[in-house]
């Protein structure tokens, strides 16, 4: 087997545990967000994020876009301005896998081209991988990509990624814990792997090559394994 040129990474529940993100992270902007939107609607960044939001009591919008685990891209900007916060002062840490950063560093200086494609904004899944529990990662990354690209359950999102890589589908790799992302990516015509990871309960996928964690991932697709 040909190793696949490029890897294309989800965050929660392929690198990061489930429980980090919604019982870390997403209280923790929870919490913040009503002094964000009083304080500092009018930062730039804030206030770009604020101008996608509808309706006219847009904390009502944004706590039931929370409710109801909304992709929504302004949602997930405001997060991602929280959680910086958070990684800078320390009171935030980005937790991994124990598997994720050992096999990132093996790929990255075997020379694979190493991305991100997560619902998370660009700017969350910097800070994550850069304020991690395993140092700064974001050195290890060729490319960051949220929803802006378009949504992960479809496969013209996983085409438009591809493009930008100047790359077939065929060398890239896309692994996440979810099968409708993995069908959207396989139908862009990226191969796929299905990372099962047994303390998030993930359901095995009977339509995509499955590995545990990423020792196993390198295993099946010819890369570098300790």
């Amino acid at each position: 087997m040909i190793p696949p040129a490029a890897v294309l990474i989800d965050v929660e529940g392929t690198t990061t545990p489930i429980r980090f993100v919604h019982d870390v992270l997403f209280p923790y902007a929870r919490a913040r967000l009503p002094d964000l939107l009083a304080h500092r609607a009018h930062d730039p960044d804030v206030a770009a994020a604020l101008a996608d939001v509808p309706g006219p009591d847009r904390l009502a919008t944004l706590l039931a876009w929370m409710d109801a685990d909304a992709k929504a891209t302004p949602l997930k900007a405001l997060q991602g301005i929280l959680w910086r916060d958070g990684y800078a002062t320390g009171a935030l840490q980005g937790e991994l896998y124990p598997d994720v950063a050992p096999g990132l560093r093996r790929w990255a200086a075997a020379g694979l081209r190493l991305c991100v494609y997560s619902s998370g904004s660009v700017d969350a899944q910097r800070q994550l991988f850069g304020h991690s529990v395993a140092g700064d990662l974001v050195p290890l990354f060729q490319g960051f990509f949220d929803t802006a690209v378009g949504p992960k359950r479809d496969a013209a999102s996983y085409a438009t990624i591809v493009r930008g890589l100047f790359l077939p589908g065929a060398e890239v790799l896309f692994l996440s814990d979810i099968e409708a992302e993995l069908d959207a990516a396989a139908t862009a015509g990226l191969r796929t792997c299905q990372v099962v990871r047994a303390a998030d309960a993930t359901v095995p996928s009977d339509r995509h090559p499955t590995a545990p964690d990423f020792a196993a991932v390198a295993r099946q697709f010819a890369m570098p394994a300790a």
